[in-house]
């Protein structure tokens, strides 16, 4: 969920850009329901007048899935690359009601000036077209914000990190460099784009069957890899899942893709050869209602897999997606398809710099202040420690919310700002404190009895309760049924409450509530939720 916020000028004249808009994926363990999470920016809402503009450092989810949800409460220009403009733009036609959002294409090495901020977008190498650092110059110093990226001196497709751009950047004299930390943990260099290229080259044109290959869907780099590859072995290409086919007719549009056959529908591939087929496809995260979980269930309307075909997995599994992943790859193999993975061959490589390439970077950029960004505590932590080994003279550790004062003076720590996460639940943004997510989470874990009890005007119940209950088991460990100790817990309960309190409506709720849950722990250990209605006739 990347978005930082640079200011410049006095508490009550300060100006504002924001580079990057992202939102994240929830665990649905953890927030049972909620899919997306957005970044709170109630901080600079309540000073959008002061924001000059909102900077896209490049196209992927986590630098502007939150753009469509947060640009109406901010209402500042977007700066982007033709491909990330394209993509924001494709992207809003899947949202109903979208904004129309204001957006200036931008061109790398075209300064333009923001108020106090002149700022320049230098080309780097990612795993997505149109990446870029940027440069941010102000009378008081030069930041350089790397956003996402590598050194990949063949990177088969995009920009390269420059080493004499960086040079340059560093005699002018950087103040702050804030850097990526994402693979800080990992000693060496990231392999190059097209060695994967050429990798998965070979394994398309050894396999005898149907070949299907799950990537990222903004890995343009890696679709075009995968269309020239099945190009030289004279299989077609059919492209599976809405987010690729997005990502596809952008890139296709914008000449990413110049030179390949036109790639096909799903509804073509029943018409083809075992060995005259790439299907190329979404899910390769375990994304249940993707294309491969679906592929891999015999689910999908269209597309088939039998023994003796293989997948590829194209991309890394994110943390917190194992379980999902290793249930599609096991029941692939369960019905004979071979899968290959990144523990297999070099079918992948990471969009983000090892411990070798930001040793370079520092040593071409020589920053007074060093920042670490982009990644968890421990990657932020693990970058701080290397910053320092890099002879950087001043490090700050700064986390969600935190004020860096960078100039004039020490950089340090000024403030702590409100910062958190928004949760998309359906079709509604909620705050992460609502009650609605921990009130979810306890009904998963024990589920629900509700109760209707109706009650005359003399305090005589009528008629039997009505109970329902979801999400408990049929049976106690001894046999006895669930259903019938509820039963058994209302009428002790009403049999012995005493006639003043019936005609007391929060009593017997709470009392009947008490009853259950006591009734069910002692047979159980689980206490669940209760909810009981009482009924004056």
């Amino acid at each position: 969920m990347n978005a930082a916020l640079y200011g410049f000028g006095p508490e009550r004249r300060r100006k504002w850009i924001l580079v990057d808009c992202g939102m994240g994926f929830a665990g649905e363990e953890h927030m049972p329901g909620v899919d997306l999470m957005y970044p709170d920016l109630s901080f600079i809402e309540k000073r959008k007048d002061d924001l000059l503009g909102i900077l896209i450092t490049h196209a992927h989810e986590d630098h502007i899935g939150a753009l469509v949800e947060s640009w109406p409460k901010l209402r500042a220009p977007v700066y982007a690359t033709p491909f990330a403009a394209a993509l924001i733009e494709a992207r809003k036609l899947s949202e109903p009601g979208a904004p129309k959002i204001v957006m200036h294409e931008v061109t790398p090495g075209r300064r333009f000036k923001l108020g106090p901020f002149e700022i320049d977008y230098v080309p780097v190498s990612h795993s997505i077209p149109e990446s870029n650092a940027l440069a941010i110059r102000t009378s008081l110093g030069l930041v350089v914000h790397t956003g996402d990226w590598k050194i990949d001196p063949s990177p088969y497709l995009g920009g390269v990190t420059s080493e004499e751009t960086f040079r340059a950047l560093g005699d002018e004299g950087i103040l702050a460099l804030v850097c990526d930390s994402t693979n800080v943990v990992r000693d060496g260099v990231s392999p190059s784009e097209s060695e994967v290229a050429a990798t998965l080259a070979r394994i398309i044109a050894e396999s005898p069957n149907r070949v299907a290959v799950t990537t990222f869907a903004s890995n343009v780099a890696r679709i075009r890899a995968v269309g020239e590859a099945a190009k030289a072995c004279g299989r077609e290409v059919v492209v599976v899942g809405r987010a690729m086919d997005r990502v596809i007719s952008v890139a296709t549009e914008l000449d990413y893709l110049r030179g390949l056959p036109e790639f096909s529908p799903p509804q073509a591939y029943g018409y083809l050869q075992r060995d005259k087929v790439v299907a190329l496809l979404t899910g390769s995260q375990g994304e249940p209602r993707a294309a491969l979980a679906r592929i891999a269930d015999d689910q999908h309307p269209d597309i088939a897999l039998s023994a003796g075909d293989r997948v590829i997995f194209s991309s890394r599994t994110i943390p917190g997606n194992e379980n999902s992943v290793n249930t599609i790859i096991n029941t692939l193999v369960r019905r004979g398809i071979d899968v290959v993975t990144d523990r297999h061959d070099l079918v992948h490589v990471s969009g983000h710099p090892r411990r070798g390439e930001m040793q370079r970077m520092y040593e071409w950029t020589r920053p007074r202040i060093a920042i670490p960004a982009h990644g968890e505590d421990l990657h932020l932590a693990e970058h701080a420690t290397f910053a320092r080994a890099q002879g950087v003279p001043e490090v700050v550790r700064a986390r969600n919310g935190t004020l860096v004062r960078l100039a004039p003076g020490r950089a340090e720590i000024v403030d702590h700002l409100k910062a958190g996460r928004l949760y998309r639940d359906g079709d509604i943004v909620v705050p992460a404190n609502d009650r609605g997510i921990p009130e979810r989470q306890k009904l998963a874990f024990a589920g629900i009895v509700s109760v209707a009890i109706a009650i005359d005007s003399k305090g005589e119940f009528v008629g039997d309760p009505a109970v329902e209950q979801m999400g408990l088991p049929s049976l106690t460990r001894k046999g006895e049924s669930i259903a019938d100790i509820i039963d058994d817990a209302i009428d002790e309960v009403l049999r012995t409450l005493p006639r003043g309190k019936r005609r007391d409506s929060e009593a017997v709720e709470q009392a009947v509530s008490k009853g259950i849950k006591g009734a069910l722990r002692r047979v159980w250990g689980k206490k669940p939720a209760c909810h009981v209605m009482v009924l004056e006739v």
